[in-house]
Formats: C-alpha cells, sequence, structure tokens
C-alpha cells in the first residue's frame, strides 16, 4: 500500500471512527495507553488517539500534581469507558506494572531519551515527540534501544502525515513536476521566543522540580520554564532550531526522500532582543548541504513576515515550477505563466466537532495528528516500521542539532554517516554528548 492510499483509506477509517462504527484494526481489544508528560501537545495527541481507535488511557504521569489531575479529567470526560486513568509520578513506576501496550513520551525535550528507553525495555510500542533528544549520542542509544527490543516507535514529525502535504508531494515533488529542486528555503518567522525577564522564585509546591530537572542543569526556577516556556532556554532543548526547524527540515526530507546532508553550517545569536531571560536565539540561519541540493533554515522571532500567508514554512524552488507548503495549506506555482494551484488545510471539524472546543488544541494540526497515530497504529499491526520511524527522527534531530553545534563553534561541520561523527573535528565530537546532573547516567548505544 502506497502513501495515497494508506491515507485515503485511513480517512475512511477516521470517519468510521467519528460516526461511533467499529473501527477494523487487526485487535479490536482496546489498546492499554500511558502518557509520560500530561502537558499541552500529550493531551493534544492522545485525545487524537481516543477519536480513531479502541483504546484504553490507563496510565498518566506527570511531576506537575495540577497538570496530572487537570489531565486525568479530561481523559476520563472523552474515552469511551469514562474511567479515570491511574497517576503516576515517576514514569518507571508506571512502566513497572507491565500492563501497557503503548507508551507516550511528551515530557520536555530533555526528558525524552530516558523515558522512550525505558519505555522499549519494558516491551511496549511508543510514540515519542520530536526533537527525540538534546544530544546525538542520546539519539543514537534510543535509535537502538528500539531496534534492539522490536518496538515500533513513531517521532511527532506529523508533518510526515498532514493529508495536504502528502497530497503535495505526491502531485507536485514526487512526478517531478517542478523539475529539479537545487534549493528549498524553510523558515519560521512568527515571534515566539519568551520576551519576558521576570525574577526567579520558589517553584509551585504541585511542582517537583528536581524532578522536572532530571538530567538537565539545574537552574533557578522562574515561572517562564513551566509550563511550555522551557523552550525559551538550551538547558532543555535546542532553541527554535530543535523546536521548529525539525519540523520542516523532516518535512522536506521525506517530501524528496532524502537521508544525512554531508554539511552543515549555521551563524546567528540574540541580536535584537536583549533583554529577556531567554537564552535561546533570536536570529539565525542554518544551510544543510546535499549532492546539487542546499536546504537554508532561517528564523527570526522579531520583525515582519517575508510572507505572510508562509510565515512558517518551506518553498521548494525547482526549475519548472515552485511549491510553498506549510500547515496551512500549499501553492504550486509552475514556470512560465500555467495554472497556480492552491490547497487549504481540511480541519474535519464535521466529523469531530470536539475539535472546535478543545482547549489549546492546534486545529490545523489535529487531523495530521489524527493520520499520524492511525500510521503508528497500522505499523504496529504489522510490526514494521512507521512513518516517522525512530531512525527518521534521529537523523532530523541530529542534523538541526549539529547546526546549533555549527553556530558555537564557528566552522561548518561535516557529517560521516558511516561513523556517525562529525569527521576531523574532535572538539565537535565531544559536543555530541551533554553533561548528565547526578544521579542521572546518560544512556548509551551500547547498554540499551
Amino acid at each position: 500500500m502506497n502513501r495515497r492510499q494508506f491515507l485515503t483509506a485511513s480517512t475512511g477509517l477516521a470517519l468510521a471512527a467519528g460516526r461511533g462504527l467499529a473501527v477494523p484494526y487487526a485487535d479490536q481489544k482496546p489498546r492499554r495507553v500511558g502518557l509520560i508528560g500530561s502537558g499541552w501537545y500529550g493531551k493534544s495527541d492522545i485525545l487524537r488517539l481516543i477519536q480513531i481507535a479502541p483504546v484504553e488511557i490507563v496510565s498518566l504521569c506527570d511531576v506537575d500534581k495540577q497538570m496530572l489531575a487537570e489531565a486525568a479529567d479530561l481523559v476520563a470526560s472523552r474515552q469511551r469507558s469514562k474511567k479515570k486513568p491511574r497517576l503516576f509520578h515517576d514514569y518507571r513506576d508506571m512502566l513497572k506494572q507491565k500492563d501497557l501496550d503503548i507508551v507516550e513520551v511528551a515530557t520536555p525535550d530533555h526528558w525524552h531519551a530516558l523515558a522512550m528507553i525505558a519505555a522499549v525495555q519494558s516491551g511496549v510500542d511508543v510514540y515519542v515527540q520530536k526533537p527525540i533528544s538534546v544530544d546525538v549520542i542520546e539519539g543514537q542509544a534510543m535509535l537502538a534501544a528500539a531496534r534492539k527490543h522490536q518496538r515500533v516507535v513513531q517521532v511527532g514529525t506529523q508533518r510526515r502525515s498532514t493529508p495536504h502535504l502528502v497530497e503535495a508531494m505526491n502531485e507536485f515533488i514526487r512526478p517531478g513536476k517542478l523539475g529539479k529542486i537545487a534549493l528549498v528555503d524553510i523558515c519560521c518567522y512568527w515571534h515566539m521566543r519568551a520576551t519576558e525577564n521576570p525574577p526567579d522564585a520558589d517553584p509551585p509546591p504541585y511542582l517537583d522540580y528536581e524532578m522536572w530537572t532530571g538530567p538537565a542543569p539545574m537552574r533557578p526556577y522562574n515561572k517562564l520554564v513551566h509550563p511550555r516556556g522551557w523552550r525559551a532556554f538550551m538547558e532543555y532543548g535546542n532553541g527554535i532550531v530543535g523546536d521548529m526547524c525539525i519540523h520542516m527540515f523532516d518535512m522536506t526530507r521525506w517530501m524528496m526522500n532524502l537521508g544525512w546532508p554531508t554539511r552543515v553550517s549555521s551563524t546567528g545569536g540574540i541580536f535584537e532582543d536583549k533583554k529577556s531571560k531567554a537564552n535561546i536565539t533570536d536570529t539565525q540561519t542554518a544551510t544543510f548541504d546535499y549532492p546539487d541540493l542546499r536546504i537554508v533554515w532561517q528564523h527570526r522571532s522579531w520583525g515582519a513576515y517575508p510572507d505572510a500567508d508562509y510565515p512558517w514554512s518551506a518553498t521548494f524552488y525547482g526549475d519548472k515550477g515552485t511549491l510553498k507548503a506549510s500547515v496551512f495549506g500549499y501553492d504550486f506555482i509552475p514556470e512560465g505563466g500555467g495554472k497556480r494551484i492552491h490547497r487549504d488545510v481540511t480541519y474535519e471539524f464535521e466529523q469531530y466537532p470536539e475539535d472546535k472546543t478543545e482547549k489549546d488544541l492546534e486545529t490545523h494540526c489535529a487531523p495530521a495528528i489524527r493520520h499520524h497515530m492511525q500510521d503508528f497504529l497500522a505499523a504496529i499491526d504489522a510490526r514494521t516500521k512507521p512513518v516517522a520511524d525512530i531512525e527518521q527522527g534521529y537523523i532530523s534531530t541530529t542534523s538541526c542539532i549539529l547546526a546549533n553545534l555549527s553556530m558555537r563553534l564557528g566552522r561548518t561541520l561535516t557529517w560521516d554517516a558511516a561513523t556517525q561523527r562529525v569527521k576531523d573535528d574532535d572538539e565537535a565530537n565531544k559536543l555530541l554528548r551533554r553533561p548528565y546532573r547526578s544521579p542521572w547516567v546518560h544512556p548509551e548505544p551500547d547498554h540499551v
């Protein structure tokens, strides 16, 4: 079954689920699901899963008691059984129960590796949010663990399952209607970087900040950090490149069937907003080189958008046409004045009316998440690799990490895909691993 056929079929499954009809999965027994990290996107993901499959969310884990209780109430109101999930403070205690089929890891980025590896070691299949890791060796260990324990692992790079983007790939890129593509511009110009500088304070009583910090460096608690604001700090992630570039870079690789870039370079810094407590860049350019192809990333969290219709997007430049693609739609512009083709995202509100009222849901992403979950379940049933297999997540995540390392070192990095090292650069290779805060131990690819 090719990707278009799958999406056509899975759309039918989604419609059936939305009408309350039986969904023809290989195993009708409800799959038992646990969630590690009950915040914004964790809830968005599992509530989409409830919409399209016979699942039971039996366990939730979070170090924020207030967030955990709210998530439990929401899940109980939406799942078929109306049962509240069991609540856990430590993901290791949740996994010890050995009664789950699927686990989603939706923690802040600095926790992805340890939680995902523990989950596959416990024998479950995993949906892990992107980026998969905050350093390269973590990603290598995650891939090794998935393969060793023969687990299906889907990464939350759901552009690969976005219906209108699947259409754009199948209609324009794969058939060659753009001709030779030699440049892809990817970008994010949303003003998403934190601009505040509040004083540090004591963490709230409902948050275990020691456990929340885990293997990351210990910073004084600040209200910018939790919830969701942790993306403003390099201690917990990889900045806007790690958060937003990975989506568009991964989408480009998928659409063009690309593997590893040969060279990665990046420059940037905090050029405009020097008053914020945030320590991620507000301006950065990164270049990913392939033979006869260059992918160029740009983010700027200030000033005007170059194209108001495509502030977070990829533009594919071919000698026969141009394709602009984003989460909201696409435009195909042929050379020579041919017919321009435009498509908007389909929201699916009629099938899933709860999308209209769900708090904090990115409604334009809901169909993509549903299709991504369907792809994940199909891969579990067939014991095959899903569309965003952990190896693909590792390639896209590592490439973005290398961009940040290039900026830090002030030079281009040449990646050796065979050895999984930077060529002839001992200093760069030492930075492929971040130090872990005691007592947490950094995972190793050979010991998972």
